[in-house]
């Protein structure tokens, strides 16, 4: 393989991953009867997408005991890799309450924020341009960024809560548990096979080792969020995506302060500062800053957060450096001044939409939430969508049990018809042309906004951010030096994040270990918890060695948008995210 294409740029598609996905992450024979485990719907993942449909589904199974008993002791099962559910889920979020209030009526938005999973009512906003460092401009709201009514909640503790309610109505939650292989046997999904614990650094069983077992399901569910291990296996092994886009990507960085005096309203900046115009970096990006108060301690907070593009071509764009840089901009300092960082946080999202989204449904099993890509990255939501795509797959899959049906196809038209399908097709036009650089897309953005999805016709493409070939920028010339009061470094933000991973632990994150200097930059000025590193004494040009630093990760999945491939990490290791 080529290192370069001749002018400083490398794609990283050209150094994929030592990777197998469909030997690898799918089983293909089960284990005896018993040693396995049998339970009537095995959902994988315990955030708000996958405990949406265990909730709506335990709510339909409490009103039919009979068809609840003829699934078993276990009629319920859901499977997390974090410590808790919610462990390793971050968003912003203002979130469209309407989807909540469907799956929890007898909860008033007064109970979310005693719950301590909602924290106010959107009741004033405000949108700015960034030209420069030092300016601000005001303007009106763009239509995908009127929040009025919305509510500013925190996924992490909202997974909480649904956690408890889906233990009180018989579901049995295995945290601490991954998921590592689909079980597919005579061309349909069975259920999933849990990961090994106790093995070393090498693979070796240690003193407490304890095998995987193969958890066998009538119908399993993916809602593994961004980039799931077992849903990108899944969607080539039933040809799921013949027909749509590429997913895209992208990436947030997030942090939680306490501070002195209340933020009155919901901001978000559209740049063009800190970001570089230039198409020659492709840099899109974003920020929020979003009130919160915490009705159990008192606190005011404030949720602030840079969300970038993963199109971009400049090696050296940081998402988390570019946080810290905007931190420092006057209008932000005002409203962090005096206070303290209490949080931070990482994830990335799917922001291909509408044309990105695989089919939904193969046999025995179907997705939901971002696993599906069901995110607006216009108007910066997809909480709402996760949580309706749980009650419409948690009704398919009641349907079909009920009725002793075997296909769950009437959820891919549930979906279509539904606010999800809906809002998505209206926005599927909206974020490609930026492909072409801020200043000769942002026009036909504005045209897609203002024509409600008509304008520009029929389907635009996008195309993988790995085949974008790469370059060494200076971006990185604009970063602050980390003062531990307003900036601050990546590895005392992983710190804070409560990250417990085995120093022995297995490496989790498959790239090539010998890679052009465009590549490897990638992946260490991307990485927001500082995992890759390039040695000291390495050449200034050509091939260097890549160090990984797996113990560092906070499962944030941007390195499978770049040439890498995030794998499940052993059960409870990762972050243990407490208001992200």
């Amino acid at each position: 393989m080529a290192s370069s294409n001749g002018n400083g740029r490398v794609a990283p598609s050209a150094y994929p991953p030592p990777v197998d996905p469909q030997h690898e992450f799918i089983k293909r024979t089960l284990d005896d009867e018993d040693e396995r485990i049998e339970v009537g719907v095995v959902i994988v993942g315990g955030g708000t997408a996958g405990l949406a449909t265990a909730n709506r589904l335990l709510q339909l199974l409490g009103d039919d005991p009979e068809t609840m008993e003829r699934l078993g002791e276990v009629p319920v099962a859901v499977v997390e890799k974090a410590k808790v559910c919610g462990g390793h889920n971050l968003s912003g979020a203002v979130v469209r309450p309407g989807p909540l209030q469907q799956l929890y009526p007898e909860y008033s938005r007064e109970d979310w924020r005693k719950e301590g999973w909602a924290f106010g009512e959107v009741t004033k906003e405000a949108v700015y341009l960034t030209p420069t460092a030092k300016r601000a401009i005001r303007i009106p709201p763009p239509p995908p960024f009127k929040n009025h009514g919305n509510e500013v909640v925190s996924v992490s503790a909202l997974a909480r809560f649904q956690q408890r309610l889906a233990e009180e109505g018989g579901a049995y939650v295995l945290t601490e548990t991954a998921a590592t292989q689909l079980l597919v046997t005579d061309g349909r999904v069975q259920g999933v096979r849990s990961g090994d614990k106790g093995r070393g650094k090498d693979g070796q069983p240690l003193g407490n080792f304890e095998p995987g077992t193969d958890i066998t399901a009538q119908f399993t569910v993916l809602a593994e969020g961004c980039w799931g291990h077992l849903t990108g296996p899944a969607i080539r092994e039933f040809d799921l995506a013949e027909g749509a886009e590429p997913q895209t990507w992208e990436l947030g960085v997030k942090e939680l302060w306490k501070v002195p005096k209340p933020l009155d309203r919901l901001i978000h900046t559209i740049g063009p500062w800190p970001v570089k115009l230039s198409a020659k970096y492709g840099q899109i990006g974003g920020t929020w800053i979003y009130p919160m108060k915490d009705e159990k301690t008192g606190d005011h907070l404030v949720s602030i957060g840079f969300v970038v593009d993963l199109d971009y071509a400049d090696a050296t764009t940081s998402v988390h450096d570019l946080l810290q840089q905007f931190k420092l901009h006057p209008l932000v300092r005002r409203i962090l001044e005096g206070g303290e960082r209490v949080g931070w946080g990482a994830k990335a999202l799917p922001g291909g939409g509408y044309w990105s989204m695989p089919k939904l449904t193969m046999p025995g099993a179907l997705l939901v939430g971002d696993s599906a890509g069901m995110v607006d990255t216009v108007a910066l939501k997809g909480v709402h969508h996760c949580i309706q795509s749980g009650i419409l797959a948690g009704e398919a899959i009641y349907n079909a049990l009920r009725s002793g049906e075997t296909s769950l196809a009437p959820y891919e038209d549930a979906v279509e018809a539904s606010s999800i399908g809906k809002e998505l097709y209206e926005v599927r036009n909206t974020r490609q042309p930026f492909q072409k650089g801020f200043l000769r897309g942002g026009p036909i953005v504005n045209l897609a906004i203002a024509s409600k999805g008509k304008l520009p016709p029929g389907k635009l493409p996008w195309h993988r951010q790995d085949q974008k070939p790469m370059f060494i920028g200076n971006t990185k010339d604009g970063y602050p030096k980390p003062d531990g009061k307003y900036t601050f470094d990546k590895l005392s933000s992983v710190f804070i994040t409560g990250n417990a991973t085995r120093d022995d632990a297995p490496n989790h994150i498959r790239v090539q270990k010998h890679v052009p200097r465009e590549v490897a930059e990638t992946w260490r000025w991307m990485c927001p918890a500082g995992v890759y590193e390039i040695p000291d004494d390495a050449p200034e040009h050509g091939n260097v060695d890549v160090i990984v630093n797996y113990t560092n990760c906070v499962q944030c999945g941007a390195i499978t948008a770049k040439g890498g491939r995030l794998t499940t990490p052993e059960g409870g290791d990762g972050p243990l995210y407490q208001q992200t």
